[in-house]
């Protein structure tokens, strides 16, 4: 059986939301079982409980289908035992009435919560019964894209069905456009790995526009590899196809070079070289053959950032005339190539800022780099050599955990990982759990275990008082307590009311993104281990 849910590339990326499909092709889940064998569900400790769907007719998922939240999908479906015994499997396990609540009381929570959500961009996150994330989509209107998944006939359907069965909760998060919506649905499905995302899982990252800046002539590329330094970025955009056409349209127009030859301007020998044959028809200006003078070289290169930062319409304007010239005097071939040329620069808009949309796999950590950067951002005394981190998780208040991880010369060091289940906060308390957790890491003076040069803090400036004032009664004290927001990627430092933004390529932040990270990673695990634990008893693991 098919268990890949709904495909990326037929969310709303696709361009055209199920809306605009006419009636006669509009997505639709047949409930018929087509190949005629048993579906199932899995339970939290991983059974599968097959059962056999009841035939009922199609219903269209789209962005104008009607939709009753209020009727389960369950209605529809026969939980009895297959009436032939030979399609059922091995391990048939018949569904019980405590399997049955389970499930609808779930579903329904999940498909309630859908109606409340933002005809807005952004990524949906859905969740099993343990509250571990299993699917990651994106959408151009997030009510619309997550109730399609709440139909009668999505349960049945071979793709989502499995996806489907398991769903217990859903959330969401917010994006400035369809694009980050895209480029936010890649990172988090990086990040978190969920069970039913295929795509995107691997180490593959969204390609840029590089230019050398600092060249005598710089040069024009796409790459999945950009460097930190002396050049300009563009990006990152979503196809490296379109923005290789692009490149060769502006190309013509800017006649940049894209070749890696160095090319010195004090060379007098440029002169006898022999062009490429990029210059033989007029796309390069062939400064490797010194054709052009470097002033007007990098004049051109000025021009080309211009249009890349946004002045683009009269160049475009420009090339739609051109196109509907060539229609008007029936030059066809010559119509199809401008409207080409339009459509690969106007592919240019559909990209990332490349300090909101971040890709570690790109620029990767410096250690040294990022220790040497806190102690001039800080004006420490000297390089930071230990980080702690610090990070609270929990599910509803419930099976409250702390992490504490280390970072030695800008390295995680495992030996030094700490954890603490929370011991005096009841319910939901951030700002109670922390200090409870740096109350205990500070309680004593233990020379075996100094305190840090740095004390990260997982949050905003609430978090960071919580910790500092934990500190004001401990044995020992962090050389620097500080906190690293989220959302902005904001660090709060005590003693300061506005928060210090960092470049997102700095290498300072890149090392203490790693730190909060890790710090999450380890707290996540532990806390899923307790939830197994309480769900499942001391045996869990033999499970």
């Amino acid at each position: 059986m098919d268990s890949t849910p709904l495909n990326n590339e037929n969310d709303e990326s696709t361009g055209r939301s199920c809306s605009e499909q006419s009636a006669s092709e509009s997505t639709t889940f047949p409930v018929k079982n087509q190949s005629n064998a048993p579906l199932y569900y899995e339970r939290p400790d991983g059974e599968r409980v097959f059962y056999h769907p009841a035939v009922t007719s199609e219903s269209p998922i789209g962005e104008d289908a009607d939709r009753d939240f209020s009727a389960s999908i369950f209605d529809d479906v026969n939980l009895a035992t297959p009436e032939y015994e030979t399609s059922a499997p091995s391990n048939f396990v018949a569904l019980t009435d405590e399997d049955y609540a389970s499930i609808v009381n779930g579903y329904r929570k999940a498909a309630e919560k859908v109606r409340d959500f933002p005809m807005k961009p952004g990524v949906y996150l859905m969740k099993d019964g343990q509250g571990r994330v299993i699917y990651i989509g994106k959408a151009k209107r997030l009510r619309n894209r997550a109730s399609s998944y709440f139909r009668r006939d999505a349960i049945d359907d071979q793709r989502v069905g499995p996806l489907v069965r398991e769903i217990r909760d859903i959330d969401f998060l917010l994006a400035e456009s369809e694009i980050d919506a895209i480029l936010m649905e890649a990172r988090l499905i990086k990040d978190v790995q969920p069970k039913y995302n295929r795509e995107l899982k691997d180490d593959k990252t969204f390609p840029y526009l590089q230019i050398t800046i600092r060249d005598d002539f710089p040069r024009v590329e796409a790459t999945r590899s950009p460097k930190s330094s002396s050049v300009r970025l563009y990006g990152p955009f979503l196809s490296g196809g379109l923005l290789r056409s692009a490149i060769i349209v502006l190309q013509k127009i800017f006649k940049f070079r894209t070749c890696s030859m160095r090319i010195n301007a004090n060379d007098e020998k440029r002169q006898w070289e022999r062009p490429c044959v990029l210059a033989s028809i007029g796309q390069c200006s062939a400064p490797c053959c010194a054709r052009i003078s470097q002033e007007d070289y990098r004049r051109n290169i000025h021009r080309l950032q211009e249009f890349l930062g946004g002045d683009r319409k009269r160049l475009l304007e420009e090339i739609k005339d051109d196109m509907q010239e060539a229609s008007r005097t029936r030059r066809y071939e010559a119509a199809a190539e401008f409207r080409d040329q339009l459509l690969a620069l106007e592919s240019l808009k559909e990209r990332g800022n490349i300090e909101e949309n971040v890709q570690p796999e790109v620029f990767q950590i410096d250690p040294r780099r990022g220790v040497l950067g806190l102690q001039k951002i800080f004006k420490l005394s000297k390089p930071p050599r230990i980080i702690e981190g610090v990070d609270i998780a929990h599910l509803g208040g419930q099976d409250t955990v702390a992490s504490l991880v280390h970072f030695v010369d800008g390295r995680p060091f495992k030996n030094g990982y700490r954890r603490y289940k929370i011991k005096t906060v009841d319910g939901i308390d951030d700002f109670a759990s922390i200090f409870e957790t740096v109350s205990r890491r500070f309680a004593f003076n233990d020379p075996n275990n100094p305190p840090p040069d740095i004390l990260l803090i997982d949050g905003g400036k609430g978090q960071l008082h919580a910790a500092l004032s934990a500190l004001e009664k401990a044995a020992c004290r962090p050389g620097l307590t500080i906190s690293l927001a989220k959302r902005e990627e904001e660090v709060y430092v005590p003693d300061r009311e506005e928060p210090l933004k960092l470049s997102r390529r700095s290498f300072a932040l890149r090392l203490l993104q790693s730190v909060r990270d890790e710090s999450h990673r380890f707290a996540q695990h532990y806390h899923h281990m307790l939830r197994r634990k309480s769900t499942f008893g001391d045996n869990w693991d033999q499970l």
